[in-house]
This record gives structure tokens, C-alpha cells and sequence, in this order.
């Protein structure tokens, strides 16, 4: 099976394309609602987690621009999503499957996970205009643009953004 990492800065419209990719029947692993849900599903988790970053668990939010708490959380929680994407793999059976997420390009842990890097991207403005959060989180996202196969510039309509995806499967039809 060829596993695709779709990525790209917050706004861009990878979530758009990983839902089209959906509905057109392929498996795609989405790993911020996977992160969420493990949340849950692993028993002592949250707590582990306050007790690290010293703030109560509703508070995770306000992180973002602390380094020193932001990698804390992320060795708590990303050997759980790692072995989360391992597990969802091994019950995949395709030729073709996705994972969508903004940060695994940049996560050494997320190498070896997928065999491709497919980048979603869009003019600054533009994704601003998206998700008010992209101000933000700009300053944090960086894309090493040797490391991707294939870019889409998502400028125009959903319908555009379709067809460049409906490109790209055509691609990997071959």
C-alpha cells in the first residue's frame, strides 16, 4: 500500500481535499481528530498531561507559542498517535491511503509512516481569510519543500481544488 502524507499550513485546504479524497472512496487517517480521541481512549492520559505541563488539561490550548510545553505534550502524545497510524495502516486494504496532517513533514517520529508528500497549499492571504488562526500558527509551520512530491495550490474554487486531486490519483493510477 502507498501511504500519502497530505500537509500544508493551517487554511490551505488539505481538510478539503482529505474529505473529496473520502468520498471517492480512500481511507484517510486524520491525525488531529486521531490525537483528540486518543485523548480519551487512553486511560490516564489527560492527567499525565496536566501533571506534566503543570495547566489543567481545557487549558492545552494556550501552549501553542510555548516551546518548552508544546514539545513536552508532543512526547506524551505523539509515540500514541505513531502507534495509533501503525494500527490503522495494518487494517487498511488499498493501494492507496492518506494522512492528513500540518505538523508530521517536520516530526522526525512521523518519518517512515508514509511513502509520498503530497502538499496542499495557498496564497497567505487567502488562508487567513480562511481560518483566523493561521496568523498565528504561521510562524510555526515551515515546509521543507525538498521533501514534497506534489504540490496542489488550492487559489480558486473547491472545484478547482478537485480537479487538481482528481490530477494527481490519475498520476498514481500508473
Amino acid at each position: 500500500m502507498k501511504t500519502v502524507l497530505v500537509t500544508g499550513p493551517i487554511g490551505s485546504g488539505k481538510s478539503t481535499a482529505c474529505r473529496y479524497l473520502e468520498s471517492a472512496g480512500y481511507p484517510v487517517y486524520d491525525c488531529d481528530s486521531r490525537c483528540k480521541a486518543l485523548y480519551d481512549k487512553v486511560p490516564g492520559l489527560r492527567e499525565r498531561i496536566e501533571q506534566e505541563l503543570g495547566i489543567p488539561f481545557a487549558e492545552l490550548g494556550r501552549i501553542i507559542s510555548d516551546d518548552a510545553k508544546r514539545q513536552a505534550l508532543e512526547a506524551l502524545v505523539y509515540p500514541l498517535l505513531v502507534e495509533d497510524i501503525q494500527a490503522w495502516k495494518a487494517g487498511q486494504n488499498t493501494q492507496l491511503a492518506f494522512i492528513e496532517s500540518a505538523i508530521a513533514l517536520e516530526k522526525p517520529q512521523f518519518d517512515g509512516l508514509y511513502d509520498e508528500v503530497l502538499l496542499v497549499t495557498a496564497a497567505r492571504r487567502l488562508r487567513r481569510s480562511r481560518n483566523a488562526k493561521a496568523a498565528v500558527r504561521d510562524s510555526l509551520q515551515h515546509f521543507d519543500r525538498s521533501r514534497i512530491d506534489y504540490t496542489i495550490h488550492n487559489a480558486s474554487g473547491v472545484e478547482a481544488l478537485y480537479e487538481q486531486i482528481d490530477k494527481y490519483l490519475k498520476k498514481n493510477e500508473n
